[in-house]
């Protein structure tokens, strides 16, 4: 049954509304995933066949679909509003994600809410700590081994976390190499961990029936995707031989 959602959140972030603004238009690569940038202009063309229903820099900005591409929502509007604080130091943003889904409202909607706190955390650290840098981006998962409720469970345990870990805490993680990070995100459903270099994003889909995924955001220099998704992947590939 087709029904509309809205998902509604509002946050203050060390950064200009100029440097937010940049990153939503132009550095999604840094904290989501690289998209087209859209076209400067209200009717401009935007990622994945969406449509700019608004457009006022550093301000505004609504991008809109009816065409999703996906049989599970026919209807998808991204709105950021971005005001000034603090003299132009800071800046406030308000984002609205909203649509329609048309299938198993309850998990599309869980799913997508709790993402969404997960991204816009992505964002603040990516705005903090390292833009403007160029970003390598590199995105893999663990495959039909990975959908099962314990997953996330399991990659936490392989990374050496402890479940009561504090946010914030500078951990020593046993990934594909050993390396410090600060562990900057953890609940039931993600993990974030940030390095002098890079941000590392695990996402516990296993709660919705997908597998688990690995998002690498790395900004050094040296940078090489298909190193980064080649290491994470046996990785992650052997995190799961031994958990099934």
């Amino acid at each position: 049954m087709s029904k509309e959602f809205e998902i509604a959140r509002e946050f203050e972030v060390d950064a200009t509304p100029e440097e937010v603004w940049e990153a939503v238009t132009n550095g999604t690569g840094g904290y989501l995933w690289p998209m087209e940038a859209p076209e400067p202009r209200v009717g401009g063309k935007a990622a994945f066949g969406s449509t700019v229903t608004a457009w006022d820099p550093p301000h505004h900005l609504t991008i809109r679909s009816e065409d999703v591409g996906f049989s599970v929502q026919s209807l998808n509007q991204l709105e950021h509003v971005i005001e000034s604080r603090d003299g132009g130091r800071r800046a406030w943003v308000r984002y609205v994600h909203s649509g329609i889904f048309t299938d198993d409202w309850d998990n599309q909607y869980d799913g997508a809410s709790k993402h969404t706190d997960f991204y816009l955390h992505t964002l603040r650290e990516y705005l903090t700590h390292f833009a403007p840098r160029p970003v390598t981006f590199a995105q893999l998962d663990g495959g039909e081994a990975s959908v099962t409720p314990t997953a996330l469970t399991a990659v936490g345990q392989a990374l050496g976390l402890a479940d009561d870990t504090a946010t914030g805490t500078r951990v020593a993680v046993r990934g594909p190499q050993d390396f410090d990070a600060v562990l900057d995100y953890l609940d039931p459903y993600f993990i974030g961990l940030r390095t002098e270099d890079a941000l590392v994003r695990i996402f516990g889909r296993n709660h919705w029936g997908a597998p688990v995924g690995v998002s690498v955001h790395d900004f050094a220099a040296d940078a090489d995707a298909k190193a980064n998704e080649t290491a994470w992947q046996g990785w992650l590939n052997a995190v799961f031989s031994q958990h099934s």
